[in-house]
C-alpha cells in the first residue's frame, strides 16, 4: 500500500513538473478557456489616459486611479497600447526594449500594481505585442548595423542591392516612400514594412523566434492574460519573397499559440490581420489551433459603407462570408480604433461614397485608403446615428471592442499629424486640461474647441446626466453581458422585409435572441418570420411583439433598433 501511495504521489507531483519543464502542451478543456467570448474590451493608451504626477503625460498610477471608472462601465478586459521604452516616433510602436516600462509612464513596479488592481476588480489585461519590427534605436539593431559578424546581424533583413520592388507594399502610402532603405554604417539596405526607423525582424531566424517566445513568457509572468498581436501578416512573411505578394509562414501562429499556452493555459491571442474571408482559416487554424481571435476588418469596412449610405447589402454579405470559423475561435468587432478607418477593400466608388459622407476634406483622409476621425465627428454628433452604430457593434457575432472616450462621444483633432488625431487625452472634467493633468499644458493637446471640446464632453458631466451617452453606453454594455447568445451561440441573418433593416437571430443552449437595426434615418416597418407564434420580449423598451401565423410586424424609428428575447 505504501508503494502504491508513493507511486500515486509521483504521478501527481513529479510528472506534471517534468512536463512543464519540457514545455509540453497539456490538453486544454476549451470550454474553460473561452472567457473572452462574452467579454467587453476597452482599448486605451496609458500616456493619454490620466496623469498622476503633473508632468503632462498619463502614467500607470493615473490609470490605477481610474480603474473604478472602467469597472463601472462594465468592461472586463483592458487592452493596452505599447508602454515599453521607445523614442516615441510612432507613438510607442517603435519599441526599444521589449522587457521594460517607459520611464515616462512609470516603473515595472507601477505596472505590476496596475495588473494587481485590475484583477482585483475582475478586469483582465491584454497588451500589444509589437514584434514585427523594433525601433532603429533598439540595441539589437544598433549592434546589427556595426558588423556582419554580430550575432544580431541576421536578426534583421538585409540586401546588398536595392530590390526592384523597394517602393511596393508600404503600410503608409503617401507618407512612406519605400520598404528598403540604406543603412550607411551597415553598408546594406534593410527592410521595413513600416516607417524607416522601424526595421523588420527576421522571423526566419530561429533565434528571433526564440526571443519572441521569451517576450511572451516574460509578460505572461507579469500577469497579463493575452496579447493583441500587431501586424500579423507582416510577422509571418518569408523574407525576400517579394513585398507585394510575399509567401507566408502560417505555422508560426500555431507555434506561438502553443508556446503561450505552455505558460498560461487560458491565454488569448487577438490578431490584427486585415485579410479576406478565404484566408481566415490560415490565421485561426483549421481546428482553431491558431490565434483565438481576430479583428473583423473585412466586415468593418462594409459596415462603414452601410453607415454612410444606408445600403446594407454588402455588409450583410460580409457578415455571412465571415461566419465560418472554428467553434473555439472568435471575431473581435469594433467601430473605431487607434488607427485610421481602413476602407482599402471597398471599390473605388464605394470608398468615395464613404469619403463624401464621413471625410469630405482631404485633411480627414489618410494613406489613400482611410479616414482619421473619431466616430462622433464622422456621424456629425447625431445621437440617434451614434446609438445605432454602438447598438449594432454590441450585437454583432463576437467580442465588442470600444476605444477610450468613445463612450463619451469624444472627437478628434485634425491639427495633429496622421493617426495622432484620434489619440488625444481623455476628457475627465470641464476644468483646465480636461482634468487629465495638473500641468500647465499636456504633452499632447486636449481638445478644447467645437462641439467635442472638453467643456462640453467630459466624464464628470455625463456621469451626472442620466440621459448622457456615457450612461446609455453603460446600460448597453450591461445588456450585452446579459445576452451570452451573441458571444457563444450560432446565428443567422433574417429577411427583415425592409432594405434598410439588418436583422440577426442568435441561439444558444435553448435561448434565442433577435436584434434589428434600421440604417435609414426614416421610420420603417420590418417584417420577420419566426415559426411558433412565440412572444418577442423587448429587452430595452416595453414593446413586446406578438406573432400572427409566425410573422411579426415591427416598427423602427429612423436609426432605430430593437433587442428581443424569444420567449
Amino acid at each position: 500500500m505504501k508503494q502504491l501511495n508513493r507511486f500515486l504521489l509521483f504521478i501527481l507531483l513529479v510528472l506534471p513538473a517534468y512536463g512543464h519543464a519540457q514545455d509540453k502542451l497539456a490538453p486544454v478543456d476549451l470550454k474553460n478557456h473561452i472567457w473572452f467570448k462574452n467579454s467587453i474590451i476597452y482599448n486605451l493608451e496609458v500616456g493619454v489616459f490620466k496623469d498622476s504626477d503633473g508632468d503632462g503625460r498619463g502614467d500607470f498610477q493615473g490609470l490605477i486611479e481610474k480603474l473604478d471608472y472602467i469597472r463601472a462601465l462594465g468592461v472586463d478586459i483592458i487592452w493596452l497600447a505599447p508602454f515599453q521604452p521607445s523614442p516615441g516616433k510612432d507613438d510607442g510602436y517603435d519599441v526599444a526594449d521589449f522587457y521594460g516600462v517607459d520611464e515616462k509612464l512609470g516603473t515595472s513596479g507601477d505596472f505590476a500594481e496596475f495588473v494587481f488592481q485590475a484583477q482585483k476588480r475582475g478586469i483582465r489585461v491584454i497588451i500589444d505585442l509589437v514584434i514585427n519590427h523594433t525601433s532603429d534605436q533598439h540595441s539589437w539593431f544598433q549592434q546589427a548595423r556595426k558588423s556582419k559578424d554580430s550575432k544580431y546581424r541576421d536578426w534583421y533583413i538585409w540586401s546588398d542591392k536595392l530590390p526592384k520592388d523597394y517602393n511596393n507594399g508600404m503600410v503608409f502610402p503617401g507618407v512612406q516612400k519605400a520598404v528598403w532603405d540604406m543603412d550607411t554604417l551597415a553598408g546594406q539596405y534593410y527592410y521595413h514594412r513600416f516607417y524607416p526607423f522601424q526595421p523588420d525582424l527576421n522571423f526566419a531566424n530561429p533565434a528571433v523566434v526564440e526571443e519572441s517566445q521569451k517576450i511572451i513568457g516574460y509578460w505572461l509572468g507579469q500577469g497579463v492574460s493575452g496579447f493583441r498581436l500587431d501586424a500579423v501578416p507582416f510577422i509571418i512573411e518569408i523574407p525576400k519573397t517579394g513585398s507585394e505578394k510575399p509567401k507566408l509562414d502560417y505555422k508560426f501562429l500555431m507555434d506561438i499559440r502553443q508556446f503561450a499556452q505552455t505558460r498560461r493555459a487560458d491565454v488569448v491571442i487577438l490578431g490584427e490581420a486585415n485579410v479576406v474571408p478565404e484566408e481566415n482559416q490560415n490565421y485561426f487554424g483549421k481546428n482553431g489551433e491558431g490565434m483565438q481571435m481576430m479583428f473583423n476588418f473585412f466586415a468593418n469596412q462594409y459596415l462603414f459603407y452601410a453607415l454612410a449610405t444606408g445600403n446594407i447589402d454588402p455588409f450583410k454579405k460580409a457578415i455571412s462570408e465571415t461566419q465560418i470559423i472554428p467553434d473555439a475561435s472568435q471575431w473581435a468587432h469594433f467601430l473605431r480604433n487607434h488607427d485610421e478607418v481602413d476602407l482599402g477593400r471597398l471599390s473605388d466608388k464605394q470608398r468615395q461614397e464613404v469619403y463624401a459622407k464621413f471625410g469630405p476634406d482631404t485633411s480627414m483622409q489618410l494613406y489613400d485608403r482611410g479616414i482619421r476621425r473619431r466616430l462622433a465627428t464622422m456621424l456629425g454628433n447625431n445621437r440617434k446615428h451614434m446609438e445605432l452604430a454602438y447598438s449594432l457593434l454590441f450585437s454583432l457575432p463576437g467580442t465588442p471592442v470600444i476605444r477610450y472616450g468613445d463612450e463619451l462621444g469624444m472627437g478628434d483633432d485634425l491639427r495633429l499629424k496622421e493617426r495622432i488625431s484620434v489619440r488625444t487625452p481623455m476628457q475627465w472634467t470641464a476644468e483646465k486640461n480636461a482634468g487629465f493633468t495638473t500641468a500647465d499644458t499636456a504633452f499632447r493637446p486636449v481638445i478644447d474647441f467645437g462641439d467635442h471640446g472638453y467643456k462640453k464632453i467630459n466624464v464628470e458631466d455625463q456621469t451626472r446626466d442620466s440621459a448622457s451617452l456615457l450612461n446609455w453606453t453603460t446600460a448597453l454594455i450591461k445588456l450585452r453581458k446579459s445576452c451570452p447568445e451573441i458571444g457563444l451561440g450560432t446565428y443567422r441573418i433574417l429577411d427583415a422585409g425592409s432594405a434598410a433593416v439588418f436583422a440577426i437571430q442568435y441561439e444558444h443552449e435553448g435561448k434565442s435572441l433577435v436584434v434589428l437595426h434600421n440604417f435609414s434615418d426614416r421610420p420603417t416597418q420590418s417584417r420577420i418570420n419566426i415559426p411558433g407564434n412565440k412572444l418577442l420580449v423587448d429587452l430595452i423598451d416595453e414593446d413586446d411583439q406578438k406573432a400572427s401565423d409566425g410573422k411579426y410586424s415591427i416598427k423602427l424609428d429612423g436609426y432605430g433598433y430593437k433587442w428581443f428575447r424569444i420567449k
